[in-house]
């Protein structure tokens, strides 16, 4: 065997011998955070001419780099929206990047495209949309939200010539994920936010829009409602929301890139109530759905529209829409051309374990939230905020000051034992109070993990 391949295939072993231990493993480390100054100390220079060798450069990532990074589905991993992919979705990641198939087109894609549609078919269902909503999957909730706006923009603006160039604004809340104003800047709309106590309501979008003026008011395209916020896991009330945007002709976004998830929990899919009169909706897999980063989806009630709004032309591409290879293009539905089949890990994921697993999955998550937030109320000293949203409970050590709940979250990091990060939160007019919070995602976080992060707020 030549030297190169023999090189290869040790190469190969190693990485599937870390790939093998590190799926298996339900506890691994989770990581420490050094500076950038220290990294460049330990790792030196990692490109040269000549190139280091794969064995080289695969230990200074398991010895050095990975161990520096956060492992996401860590069971003590409870900031921001942490993530829990299946091991049969990771497992089958390996086997979609080594599958290399284009994405973008049923004429390269076609098969793979196939599973994905079985995995958004599903997803679909949930929403309770009517029949002939679709949707594709994004890379993450801010692409997919963006998808959706730049689809309802081009809408607004088909219905009426006079808009082709009028500056568009989108009304959305307080508690709205932080990409809804980022994608607003992208696609150049100016963007209204409402403010609330947590919960956007049909009224009050009702009252924004009439105080608005009359020029002000003729801009407004589309309304931005929260399905599971990411602070505080709130839903807005999205069916007085969807009745009022009936009513206008405007279009009925509801992002639940995180909260969407539940929409499998019989528990607490009565909390969606209205969701079904969306134009469109955001959901993250790589959230709630237990695939791997980077997984997101964006579903529409008229897929149409967003061909519309998304389809390239161009003389290389007319080849693949030829009739007889006419099918599922995935990016004529999002802004995204070239893409790899990101649903496939998703699709094993489902195909292997059922829906019925991911159900009881998905519920265990709201009972972990519960379970900590019964233990907060008998624990002296520490104070919910409010009642559990999904899987996002939100409390405070009495007494502690922002410093203290800095300096917690990361005292837990650095020892490597738990990522907690605190965040903010307001009641009414008042000023923003920093506590702690946790999100559950992960089924194998147990009741001692909870009970063992409170402990070192003692």
């Amino acid at each position: 065997m030549h030297e190169v391949e023999l090189s290869l295939v040790e190469m190969t072993l190693d990485v599937m011998k870390y790939a093998i231990h590190r799926i298996t493993d339900r506890n691994p480390p989770l990581g420490s955070p050094i500076t950038e100054k220290e990294l460049r100390r330990l790792a030196g220079e990692t490109i040269t001419a000549d190139g280091i060798g794969g064995e080289r450069a695969f230990k200074l990532f398991r010895d050095v780099l990975v161990k520096t990074s956060a492992a996401i589905d860590h069971p003590r991993h409870l900031a921001f929206v942490p993530a829990s992919p299946t091991r049969s979705a990771v497992l089958f990641d390996l086997v979609t990047s080594a599958s290399s198939v284009h994405g973008a087109f049923w004429l390269e894609g076609a098969g793979c495209i196939f599973a994905e549609n079985e995995a958004m078919r599903w997803i679909v269902s949930l929403t309770g949309l009517p029949p002939g909503a679709f949707g594709v999957f994004t890379s993450g909730g801010t692409e997919a939200n963006l998808s959706a706006m730049v689809t309802a923009r081009e809408d607004w603006r088909r219905r009426d010539a006079a808009r082709a160039r009028t500056r568009g604004i989108i009304l959305t809340s307080d508690g709205a994920h932080s990409s809804v104003k980022a994608m607003a800047k992208v696609i150049d709309v100016d963007v209204v936010v409402i403010d609330t106590d947590g919960k956007l309501t049909g009224s009050k979008v009702t009252e924004a829009v009439e105080s608005l003026t009359p020029e002000d008011r003729s801009r407004v395209f589309a309304v931005v409602a929260t399905a599971g916020t990411t602070n505080a896991g709130i839903i807005d009330d999205l069916a007085g929301i969807g009745r009022f945007c009936r009513s206008q002709k405007i279009w009925f976004h509801v992002d639940a890139a995180y909260g969407g998830g539940a929409l499998a929990a019989p528990s607490v899919r009565h909390l969606f109530e209205g969701i079904e009169s969306a134009d469109s909706i955001t959901i993250d897999p790589h959230k709630w759905l237990f695939s791997p980063y980077d997984c997101g989806a964006v579903v529409y009630r008229e897929p149409e529209l967003a061909r519309a709004a998304h389809a390239q032309e161009a003389a290389y591409l007319e080849f693949f829409y030829d009739e007889a290879v006419r099918g599922f293009n995935p990016s004529d539905y999002q802004i995204q051309l070239t893409r790899r089949v990101r649903g496939l890990p998703l699709w094993f994921s489902l195909a292997r374990h059922g829906t019925r697993r991911y159900e009881q999955a998905i519920e265990r998550g709201i009972e972990l939230a519960r379970i900590a937030s019964q233990m907060i109320s008998e624990t002296p000293g520490l104070e919910l905020v409010r009642e559990p949203g999904l899987s996002c409970v939100l409390f405070r050590r009495i007494g502690w000051a922002a410093k203290d709940y800095r300096d917690w979250s990361f005292r837990n990091y650095k020892a490597g034992f738990a990522l907690v990060a605190p965040t903010k939160w307001r009641w009414g007019g008042g000023e923003p109070e920093t506590v702690a919070r946790f999100c559950f995602i992960n089924p194998d976080t147990t009741e001692k993990d909870i009970a063992d992060i409170l402990a070192t707020m003692k």
